[in-house]
């Protein structure tokens, strides 16, 4: 009897598996350490069964990537029409930094794991598509609060400015995920930890930082 059709339904959940898998292995050994049949074994599949999905490791890693950097971006589309640049700069900050708390092992391989660059040959992201990149995301708002005139005067390079925000939430995030469960370290409120680093740095970065909007920096 020829093998049973898998309906598009059926392909998509197996693709899904297939992805979950490969992101756990290569977050919890590394990404040169693991084996396309490592991988198929994870799911009781064949190595076979994954070559039918992706032309090799390289593709997989690829689109394991390109999955979670489109959800990233796609969480931040709302946010993108916050009229007021200030507002939707802590906003985009704060979106981000529940996107890496909520997921973690999405985080770890996007942001955490040593890989090689970026595949523009087979990638699915359009580099710069502000519906598809989240870094392209926050270059926009903060492009655009540069030309209003909303930083300081002797900052003169947006691109700069963007990487430095990106850089002091990247940090409280890896921190969180890579120590968060270590008890010799008093942790405090990451919400709050998040919300000082946010607001320090746009303190000291806007020419008025008084219209920054209020955060509280205890948790409630």
């Amino acid at each position: 009897m020829p093998p049973k059709t898998k309906s598009p339904e059926d392909r998509e959940k197996l693709r899904t598996r297939i992805l979950d898998a490969a992101r756990y292995l290569f977050v919890e050994r590394g990404i040169e350490a693991v084996s396309m049949r490592e991988i198929a074994k994870q799911i009781n599949y064949s190595a076979t069964t994954l070559y039918h999905h992706f032309a090799d490791k390289e593709a997989l890693l690829q689109a394991v990537c390109d999955e979670d950097f489109l959800a990233l971006a796609s969480g931040m589309r709302e946010i993108m029409q916050m009229p007021d640049l200030i507002a939707r700069i802590q906003a985009l900050s704060s979106g981000y930094a529940q996107f890496a708390l909520q997921h973690p092992n999405h985080y770890r391989l996007m942001f955490m794991t040593p890989r090689t660059p970026c595949n523009l040959d087979i990638t699915q992201i359009q580099q710069g598509n502000t519906e598809q990149d989240a870094y392209a995301q926050l270059k926009l708002v903060v492009q655009e609060a540069f030309d209003a005139a909303l930083f300081r005067a002797e900052l003169t390079d947006a691109e700069l400015i963007a990487q430095t925000l990106w850089a002091g939430i990247h940090g409280a995030c890896s921190l969180e995920i890579a120590l968060g469960h270590e008890t010799w370290i008093n942790w405090t409120n990451i919400e709050a930890r998040i919300k000082l680093i946010q607001i320090a740095m746009l303190r000291g970065l806007l020419r008025q930082p008084e219209r920054l909007s209020y955060i509280r920096l205890r948790a409630e």
